[in-house]
């Protein structure tokens, strides 16, 4: 057997090679292979906890990316290792049934502890993965520590009748859509595969998980899922249990009373004949630790950590202060703004009041130079405005398919926000548009122990035009899922704050056949107006600002702005070309191009007269100064700009639903601004416009300043 610890190439006859991931909550701290008899299997190593669990595999037909849910979490508290079984990700495809016999993945396993000098090790296995885990414990019990295991597919009972056939020998057909789809593995693979997931997510509104296990099994052969099928096989019952009867660690099962693939009366048999404990799942499929994670997260680190954090103090509920944690969202700095001003009136109504941020880069940059507090456990929080970052194209994001793809990051970030509240006391959880915490908190509900506020400024997925029926249907089933936990535990939020007026929301509904957007949300929300974060300066007041930002009064001001994340770039570079055709249309025209937090001044191109700077943490007072502002289609930006009648230009993201929907609603109702379409826009198209622009006065609708003050005593209510 010989191993490597440097991460590279997938072997050449690995067929189907991984494609480009979506953005890691968490990255390994080691990679490497091992190779047993010619065939190589990857491993990952993340933490250096005092205790190692490592992530069985499970039938090839995914890999060890169906573990993305937990490695986050345990990783904070554990060492973890997992590792590609053979037959895909970037393991070996080896040929032949004989090559995925049980044991054989059991010693891959017990090389991958080798290789990563793992002398003792806590095993969670899902699935089949529940013979190679038995085996190994009962052949190395010096090795394991603990089992937990996951929707175990075993033979001490048998199967769902339907089931409890052999897929590619027996003429039996006790259920014809199983055999129908056992029958076409190898000629209709992807036919298979959807059938077979269909059947392993038996809860509603799983279509991501669904999606996630159908493009992992992509990533290996039809003939590589026969073999291992043929392979693996399912050792006769009394061998098998004798070999349960041979494991001396403590064992855990967890399984889902809905489980399609295997009963839980299976489950049930084997938590008997290893001596160990069942957890039942009401409700719940073969695969809970994605659909669940947030409770299999929990049972695991229960389970395998044997952890209780003792509290090092306590105090007398009369003694505590009022305290709240804020949640703020990272993806664009509008959110801090309007959020700052929030905990400012806030504070105005509880002097007393402390307030702890979670929060991340670019949101941090904000609360920094206001002097907020962020919480130390906002350096555990996986980044979200790196992958919408990663996300984007020129000028393109399709911020409904981002945020789906978001799923590892927001249920990483939630258990960071569990931990927290698990051990710290606060009156009350503030979640502007926090996503994690609002989805995670009503699948588990008696996780809340305070009260809790929801804000937002959009209400609804929609689908863009270009997505087809299929887009229709993913964007109806969030919202339909989303209504559904409201109904369901509508204690959850105390309050549900709407950041503006019922005016401002989409005429649209939810999807076919059900509720208007507006009606639903009047009926759950209550208006705060909008939140600007400051008062808009008159005339004179405007003049006396401009003198003290620098800005003469014989020249026009123009302002490119694009938000606090990277997604902006190729619209900065844009305007930026437009402005020698601007500066000779306009020769009094002083153009600055504001970077922001995440992108890098030196980046963009050097242009004869034009400024670029950094991050300005004032910018609202520049744009409340300019005659001309040239922005993306962001709510914050051209609203502060709408609050104080500045002319401006905006670009909707292309494909990105709130933008072009629910953005462009709330502006062409105020009457504020310039919509333009970058893909029509050259850049002497852009300069013409800004020329345009600036010989035209604006009178828009007066938006309100109190909506700081009206957001703040809604959450007063529930402190």
């Amino acid at each position: 057997m010989t191993t490597t610890t440097d991460e590279t190439e997938a072997p050449a006859n690995a067929a189907g090679a991984r494609r480009a991931e979506q953005t890691r909550a968490r990255y390994p701290d080691q990679t490497g292979y091992v190779e047993r008899d010619g065939v190589r299997v990857f491993y990952e190593v993340y933490g250096t906890g005092e205790r190692t669990v490592l992530l069985l595999p499970t039938w090839s037909i995914v890999h060890s990316r169906f573990w993305k849910a937990q490695i986050p979490y345990l990783a904070r508290h554990l060492r973890v290792v997992t590792f590609d079984g053979r037959g895909n990700g970037r393991s070996d495809r080896p040929a032949g049934a004989h090559a995925y016999g049980a044991s054989e993945f059991a010693d891959d396993a017990l090389g991958v502890m080798d290789a990563t000098e793992t002398e003792r090790a806590a095993l969670v296995a899902l699935s089949s993965g529940a013979l190679w885990a038995t085996i190994l414990a009962a052949d190395h019990p010096d090795r394991i520590d603990a089992i937990v295991y996951i929707g175990p597919g075993v033979t001490l009972i048998t199967n769902h009748p339907e089931r409890d056939v052999s897929p590619f020998e027996d003429a039996i057909e006790t259920d014809p859509e199983w055999a129908k789809a056992a029958g076409r593995l190898v000629d209709d693979y992807i036919g298979f595969v959807e059938f077979f997931f269909s059947r392993c997510f038996t809860e509603p509104h799983s279509s991501k998980q669904i999606e996630d296990c159908i493009g992992w099994a992509m990533q290996t052969t039809p003939e590589t899922i026969r073999d291992t099928v043929l392979g693996i096989g399912m050792p006769r019952q009394e061998l098998f249990t004798e070999t349960c009867a041979r494991v001396r660690c403590p064992t855990l099962v967890i399984h889902g009373d809905e489980d399609q693939i295997r009963p839980v009366a299976q489950g049930a048999a084997l938590a008997e004949a290893t001596g160990g404990q069942l957890v039942t799942l009401e409700g719940a499929g073969h695969i809970p630790n994605a659909r669940d994670p947030v409770k299999v997260n929990l049972l695991l680190r229960e389970f395998v950590g044997g952890h209780r954090a003792a509290t090092s103090a306590w105090k007398r509920a009369r003694a505590r202060g009022r305290r709240a944690l804020y949640i703020s969202s990272p993806i664009g700095l509008g959110h801090a703004q309007r959020d700052v001003a929030i905990a400012d009136e806030l504070r105005k109504l509880h002097p007393d009041l402390t307030i702890d941020w979670l929060a991340q880069h670019p949101v941090t940059k904000v609360l920094e130079t206001r002097g907020e507090r962020i919480h130390p456990a906002s350096a555990e929080l996986a980044n979200e405005s790196s992958h919408i970052e990663s996300e984007s194209a020129e000028h393109d994001l399709h911020a409904f398919q981002a945020i789906r793809r978001m799923d590892e990051l927001l249920v990483a970030n939630f258990m960071v926000f569990h931990d927290l509240v698990t051990t710290e006391q606060y009156d009350v959880w503030i979640g502007d548009e926090a996503w994690e915490l609002d989805y995670y908190l009503h699948e588990n509900p008696e996780l809340k122990t305070a009260a809790y506020v929801w804000l937002t400024d959009f209400v609804g997925w929609l689908p863009m035009s270009d997505g087809g029926a299929r887009e229709e249907f993913l964007t109806a089933d969030y919202n339909a899922e989303m209504i559904e936990q409201i109904a369901r535990y509508p204690r959850v939020r105390d309050r549900a704050i709407f950041v503006g007026d019922p005016d401002d929301i989409v005429p649209e509904r939810f999807g076919p056949d059900m509720p208007a957007i507006r009606e639903w949300t009047e009926q759950h929300y209550s208006f705060a107006g909008y939140v600007t974060g400051f008062d808009p300066p008159g005339s004179a007041d405007r003049d006396a600002l401009r003198a003290e930002l620098g800005y003469r009064p014989d020249e026009r001001v123009c302002i490119v702005t694009v938000g606090g994340s990277g997604v902006g770039a190729d619209l900065l570079r844009r305007v930026i070309a437009s402005f020698p055709e601007a500066k000779r249309l306009v020769p009094e025209l002083r153009m600055i191009a504001v970077a922001g937090p995440r992108i890098d001044p030196e980046s963009l191109p050097a242009c004869d007269g034009l400024e670029v700077r950094a991050y300005v943490p004032g910018l609202y007072q520049h744009l409340a100064a300019c005659d001309l502002a040239v922005v993306q289609g962001g709510l914050t930006t051209a609203m502060e700009l709408t609050a104080g009648q500045r002319p401006f230009i905006y670009f909707p993201l292309k494909h990105h639903f709130e933008q072009n929907f629910h953005v462009h609603h709330r502006l062409s109702r105020y009457g504020a601004g310039r919509r333009m379409d970058f893909d029509q826009s050259p850049p002497d198209a852009i300069a013409a416009a800004i020329a345009s622009e600036l010989r035209h006065p604006v009178e828009y609708r007066p938006v309100a300043s109190d909506g700081a003050a009206r957001a703040a005593a809604i959450i007063a209510e529930a402190l």
